[in-house]
């Protein structure tokens, strides 16, 4: 009977000390998931923007047929200004002064 009462005192030690954690870790999994899963539905059921056609720039600014065959914003399906981005995400000092940049459509967020 001596040797029960130490050995039930680790036992419980080490069942406090790993249990708890797992049980923790276990339940912040489960929120987390349930959490997941609704944003997704939220997601799925949001409504789609309508597409708004994409400003011609070119048009605007008046470039030549060989021009235009060479522009990146001509051939790609974003606006000029987004395929005219630096390498860091900034806009162009020329795109903040364009036409074409200020009157585009605000994007609409639901």
């Amino acid at each position: 009977m001596d040797t029960f009462s130490p050995l039930l005192v680790v036992i419980t030690g080490f069942a406090l000390r790993f249990g708890i954690p797992i049980a923790m870790t276990a339940i912040a999994i489960y929120f987390l998931r349930r959490m997941d899963t609704r944003w997704q539905a939220e997601a799925k059921n949001q409504l789609l923007l309508p597409v708004v056609e994409k400003s011609k720039c070119w048009e605007v600014k008046g470039c030549m047929p060989e021009k235009q065959a060479n522009c990146a914003g001509y051939q790609s399906e974003l606006p000029c200004w987004q395929t005219f981005r630096k390498d860091n995400g900034y806009l162009q000092e020329q795109c903040l002064g364009c036409d074409v940049f200020q009157q585009a459509p605000i994007p609409i967020t639901i």
